[in-house]
């Protein structure tokens, strides 16, 4: 209609119309590419916005120590594979577990919340319901089964995710509440489970069922109490004296197996797999070619008898690190499975700890250094807030997200994962949760940082715990009437030696005020002179 117009106009100088035309005809062409252009960026926007949700697998392993990963400075345990996770992502040196014992750890990790306001904060077996010891009254009666249960109003990751559609699963140890109560993981957002429901039927690796689902799953094992120890008249240097010790069915090679296939079944649509391994929790137990690879390795040692728990092992060393060694080749078995689907690239993977190592149970953790460069054994790893319990190995991958080779020395909990996951999905955070998203530390960018990081652990006597930048205060022995506060100066001392405390009353009187403002009375987990103090 332009052109007509123009055209018309000028038609007593052609030359000067044709020029009018050709500069027309151009600012159309600029005006219909431009439309298409937009046009497709807006396709490439939408498709962007609507592009396939990320698959999450969260591996979470069962009191491995700091220092029990090559990539964490381990020299005898191979792990070529998780090491290669971190080489392909990002290795966190200052990462935490909400807890220094398993239960309440993994509240933390599935609620946001911090030990000071998580429902569960110690490992209560409810004995109440009986004799929840007796593993053989326990195989034909689930009410024996479990831990105190978390309850229902608790908002886990996996709830959360279903916003999304995500299909949600837990293959591994539980230990939020037994398979007849609320906090079975069925009804906490977990579509598909798999595993030990109770955290004491996984005192050894050959139990005599697991559970699918709210189905047992009856093994080929015969019945043999934990923490039974080598018989006195057998020769404890003799390898045929722990053939009871070994059965037909390793809880953990079937628990493999079920998260091969849940990944395969899940291919085409989001999913979300809590891969909780009861790896290297004792009982030292393990495939005899995981063991014979390290007894070549170390040759001979002394033999453990069972008598600091758990059943005895005739190569102990060989046996703890072929544990370790046989969770780094499923971690393997995950990843040449997500590529073999073609879905690795749009696959988070995230490796950690919920809590330090063990000092009992014949794992030999001097040997392996297993908290290094904290201080080692009781007192100090597992069961304790010092570094050495709660301190653990975190690594992500995810590739073209995540930069190859990155590590980072961000302060950062097991509460932070659930607010990282919803960042990650687009899914609103529950508003009380106490973590704070590090997915901008994932993807190379800044990161808010916390003011401080709390814990608290009715266990061992009852402790409250802060890092606050460079600081480290410490409480112990609450339940026998202590409130003195020790402080530490993790810069200088990682072994958590010299007591600062009194060199820095300001501090102290800051740590003083985290503590009272971040623990809430517990019904069940009491804190007695921190509750009293409340009144």
């Amino acid at each position: 209609m332009y052109f007509l117009y123009f055209s018309v106009s000028f038609k007593k100088n052609y030359s000067t119309m044709r020029i009018f035309q050709t500069v027309l005809l151009k600012i159309a062409s600029v005006f219909f590419i431009t439309i298409l252009l937009n046009s497709s960026c807006s396709t490439i926007e939408k498709n962007d916005s609507n592009s396939k949700l990320p698959n999450i697998i969260y591996i979470l392993a069962d009191d491995l120590g700091y220092n029990e990963l090559g990539c964490y400075g381990q020299n005898i345990i191979e792990t070529p594979n998780i090491d290669k996770l971190s080489e392909n992502g990002i290795r966190f040196t200052q990462h935490y577990s909400g807890s220094p014992v398993c239960a309440p750890s993994r509240d933390v990790l599935l609620t946001g919340l911090h030990a000071g306001h998580a429902y569960i904060r110690g490992n209560d077996a409810v004995a109440t319901r009986g004799d929840v010891w007796d593993f053989e009254k326990a195989s034909s009666n689930p009410y024996l089964e479990g831990q105190r249960p978390i309850p229902d109003s608790s908002i886990t990751i996996a709830e959360l995710l279903k916003q999304k559609n995500y299909t949600t699963a837990c293959i591994g140890k539980w230990g939020l509440g037994g398979p007849l109560t609320e906090g079975n993981p069925n009804k906490q957002g977990f579509d598909f489970f798999y595993g030990y429901n109770c955290q004491r039927q996984a005192h050894t690796y050959y139990p005599l069922h697991l559970w699918k689902n709210g189905l047992k799953d009856t093994l080929r094992n015969k019945l043999l109490k934990p923490h039974t120890p080598l018989a006195e008249n057998l020769d404890p240097n003799n390898p045929e004296s722990y053939i009871q010790y070994t059965d037909k069915d390793y809880s953990p090679d079937l628990m493999m197996k079920e998260a091969l296939g849940f990944i395969e079944n899940q291919k085409n649509k989001p999913f979300y797999l809590y891969y909780a391994s009861p790896i290297p929790h004792v009982a030292l137990q393990a495939p005899e070619k995981w063991i014979k690879k390290y007894h070549d390795k170390f040759g001979e040692e002394k033999p453990y008898t069972g008598n600091k728990g758990y059943y005895p092992s005739r190569y102990p060393r060989a046996t703890y690190a072929a544990m370790i060694s046989y969770l780094d080749d499923q971690v393997g078995q995950i990843v040449s499975k997500l590529k073999e689907l073609g879905i690795y690239e749009n696959t988070l993977i995230i490796f950690s700890s919920d809590n330090g190592p063990t000092y009992t149970g014949g794992v030999d953790f001097e040997f392996f250094e297993s908290s290094k460069p904290f201080h080692n054994g009781y007192g100090w790893t597992k069961g304790y807030l010092h570094e050495g319990g709660i301190r653990v190995p975190m690594i992500a991958s995810w590739p073209g997200h995540i930069s190859k080779g990155t590590v980072s020395t961000h302060i950062s909990a097991f509460y932070d994962v659930l607010p990282t996951i919803c960042e990650i999905t687009e899914i609103e955070k529950p508003q009380n949760t106490d973590g704070i998203s590090f997915l901008p530390e994932l993807l190379g960018k800044d990161n808010v940082k916390h003011e401080y990081l709390y814990w608290e652990f009715a266990g061992y006597n009852g402790q409250q715990a802060v890092r606050m930048g460079k600081w480290k205060a410490i409480r112990k022995n609450i339940e026998k009437g202590n409130l003195e506060i020790e402080l530490y100066n993790l810069e200088k001392d990682l072994l958590e030696k010299n007591n600062v405390a009194n060199e820095n009353p300001l501090v102290i009187e800051k740590m003083e005020e985290i503590m009272r403002k971040e623990h809430t009375p517990s019904k069940h987990f009491k804190l007695t002179s921190l509750d009293s103090l409340m009144i």
